[in-house]
């Protein structure tokens, strides 16, 4: 079994932050059920920390470098129910280093989900933006950015070192723990005399996606097919994304390795009427999902990428003896969203 230690990828710092290797749980029930492939799951919301989710993997890079420029606060943003922003607070905590919260949105009557953990955390400061018109994402993002810079800006004059993390970490973050993902994957799998022949996971910043990818390459010779479920963004951008930061990851870790456009697949049949809103392929995964392996996962990624699995199955995409891991990057928290009431409750006598 790996040790923490021994998912460095190449030099850039990390700072250990997460219980890893993850569980690699095998889903016999979900697997007879459909009739399909063998189905594995990477437990990655059980990574240890804040509730445990995947950006967990990033911060361990990310934070490393705010420790290393000597931060004294990091600035993240993003959504309201944002399990990266959870995670990030979590993990400043650990750190000692204080976390000032930019949220996309109106601050909700009702304190509920991640945001009242990111309460419970004692997060120093949570500004909302963007809620009373409601922009576009690009605009939001925007507006966020602009207000990040503030805030650093009034930092410094207080004698404060600042760090800012995007949304769901910078690419680079996001590639090199994935990548230790897939090798451990690899390595798990490996144990029970397996290969696995495809990678199933959500995508929404794409970062997660961006490393499953690398890791193939690294690890797995190419041979593991990575399939992001979009939860967000259409199809053409993510693959667009995700296609510079390879190219930008490789770079930056001196690679001699050339990953074809066609390594990179997303689907963006699965979405509906827009982020975190639900479908019923949504609603159905998280039922069947718990109802046969007792095992919850959230409204927003992980229940609408595996809604896009469990239809791929039925399709005959996945088949027979064929072994699928399918990432569980967290996110539990948000199905207990005032936003969320009600979707999913089951009304059966």
């Amino acid at each position: 079994m790996m040790k923490g230690d021994e998912m460095q990828i190449g030099t850039v710092q990390r700072i250990p932050l997460g219980i890893f290797p993850t569980p690699l749980q095998e889903l016999r029930n979900l697997s007879e059920q459909l009739g399909g492939p063998r189905i594995f799951m990477k437990r990655d919301d059980l990574t240890g920390l804040g509730l445990g989710g995947n950006k967990l993997r990033k911060l361990e890079y990310a934070l490393a470098e705010a420790l290393r420029e000597k931060a004294t606060t990091v600035i993240t943003v993003g959504g309201v129910q944002s399990n990266h922003v959870r995670l990030t607070a979590a993990a400043c905590n650990r750190l000692g280093l204080e976390t000032i919260l930019i949220l996309h949105g109106e601050e909700p009557r009702t304190t509920s989900g991640n945001l009242l953990i990111d309460r419970i955390l004692g997060v120093k400061e949570i500004h909302f933006v963007g809620g009373e018109w409601h922009p576009a994402k690009e605009e939001i993002d925007r507006i966020a950015d602009e207000k990040a810079a503030r805030i650093a800006e009034r930092l410094r004059k207080e004698g404060k070192v600042p760090y800012f993390i995007p949304n769901g970490c910078r690419p680079i973050h996001g590639a090199l723990g994935y990548s230790g993902c897939v090798l451990e994957i690899v390595s798990q799998l490996r144990e029970r005399n397996l290969a696995a022949d495809a990678i199933v996971t959500a995508c929404g910043t794409s970062s997660t996606q961006t490393g499953l990818i690398l890791g193939s390459y690294l690890y797995g010779g190419g041979e593991i097919d990575v399939l992001g479920v979009s939860v967000a963004t259409d199809r053409t951008t993510l693959t667009k994304r995700i296609d510079r930061q390879l190219n930008e990851a490789t770079a930056k870790l001196e690679l001699d390795l050339t990953i074809p456009k066609k390594a990179v697949r997303v689907s963006d049949d699965y979405i509906g009427p827009g982020y975190g809103l639900p479908t019923e392929g949504m609603k159905e995964a998280i039922l069947l999902t718990a109802r046969t392996e007792g095992i919850i996962l959230d409204p927003v990624y992980t229940g609408k990428a595996m809604a896009g699995l469990i239809d791929l199955i039925r399709s005959g995409h996945f088949q027979g003896e064929e072994v699928v891991v399918f990432i569980h990057t967290g996110g539990a928290p948000g199905l207990f969203a005032d936003s969320q009431a009600g979707h999913l409750v089951d009304r059966r006598p």
